[in-house]
């Protein structure tokens, strides 16, 4: 799985409705495993796109390939997490490699549904979550500042450069700020602080889950939005009963519910691109006579090394792209057309791949 996103949060907050509501929402391929053991919930989830619908309707494929993402759901964390309270410090172990967190926070009232600290209260909710995520990493640093410190005796200079960029990141986690704060100045510092896998160094989208009353928000909601404002992460609302009974529905019943309710789209199909969007994640298109499918990359990825998606050997035998405007394929309706039309475009090893790009490889074997 190229991209995944980790899924945080208090018992009872939701967390495991969402998910597997989402998975059951993009027909996920799923592992599950109860909560009795340390191993975390896992879904690979179809990433929804409109483009690629458009596609196979003009080019009527045998397989449509949407691309996808891996959500990965650890069981709630309490205060002490980081210290093994419930466990905790092996539940976060499990997000450590993920790309961003999903914070789902009880912005809902059940008193059917007890709360870990006995009342509702989303600031510190989330309080609780990030400050056990700082003292995980403060851990995770105190080890490798340690390990740092009796090795730069020796004088290695690089070795001194990087000592002070991890003090620099410990200060900042200290104050109770996330690393991804940190702007790297030079490539030593990106893969430092890559290679600590920290949790505060990772995007946050903060989900706050309400009851079918709320849909639209409710002051629960607009205290977790103005916080994830404040903090430069991403927002997002979602009923997660709801969701899973929208599930239960055909696609008709589906879209008139939706109508009812006065949204265009499903929160889990929100959530799922979002997650995309944190990650900032970008889509380009291959189209042959039997398949149309979409491949995921980081924004900013050059023409060999999306070529190298496919398969490595594209990447290393990459002699050029042909690239189509998916707004010209849409038009004309076909690669040929387009072709005649002069819409296709040569493009080289320095070619940047810009979302919706349809792009054919010619490479040497």
């Amino acid at each position: 799985m190229g991209f995944n996103c980790g899924i945080i949060g208090l018992p009872n907050v939701g967390k495991s409705t969402i998910f597997n509501a989402l998975c059951e929402n993009a027909k996920a391929e799923a592992s599950n495993y109860p909560f009795c053991t340390i191993e975390p919930n896992k879904g690979i989830v179809r990433v929804p796109d409109e483009r690629i619908d458009k596609l196979a309707e003009i080019v009527k494929p045998e397989r449509t390939i949407y691309p996808t993402m891996e959500f990965v759901d650890i069981a709630g964390l309490v205060k002490g997490a980081s210290k093994g309270e419930g466990l905790g410090n092996q539940f976060l172990s499990h997000i450590r490699t993920v790309d961003a967190l999903i914070h789902v926070v009880r912005c809902f009232e059940d008193e059917n549904i007890s709360h870990v600290e006995g009342k509702i209260d989303p600031l510190n909710d989330i309080e609780i979550v990030n400050l056990e995520l700082i003292l995980a990493d403060l851990e995770t640093l105190e080890k490798r500042i340690s390990k740092i410190e009796k090795q730069a005796k020796s004088g290695d200079k690089k070795l001194k450069k990087e000592l002070d960029f991890l003090y620099k990141i410990y200060e900042l986690l200290k104050n109770e700020k996330f690393a991804i704060e940190i702007k790297p100045q030079n490539e030593d510092e990106k893969n430092i602080l890559k290679s600590l896998n920290l949790l505060t160094a990772k995007p946050v989208l903060y989900l706050a889950n309400v009851d079918e009353d709320s849909i639209h928000g409710n002051d629960y909601t607009e205290k977790v939005k103005d916080f994830a404002k404040k903090t430069n992460s991403k927002f997002l609302i979602i009923c997660g009963k709801v969701e899973a009974e929208i599930n239960e529905l055909s696609k008709e019943e589906r879209e008139e519910f939706l109508n009812e309710l006065g949204i265009q789209d499903t929160a889990l199909n929100k959530l799922i691109k979002e997650g995309y969007s944190l990650l900032d994640l970008i889509t380009f298109f291959t189209i042959l006579s039997n398949e149309v499918k979409g491949w995921t990359i980081k924004k900013g990825t050059k023409a060999p090394q999306a070529a190298g998606k496919i398969h490595k050997d594209f990447e290393k035998g990459f002699i050029k792209a042909e690239v189509i405007n998916f707004e010209d394929f849409i038009k004309t309706g076909s690669e040929q057309k387009c072709r005649e039309l002069g819409l296709i475009r040569i493009e080289g090893k320095d070619y940047i791949v810009n979302d919706g790009d349809i792009i054919h490889f010619r490479f040497n074997v």
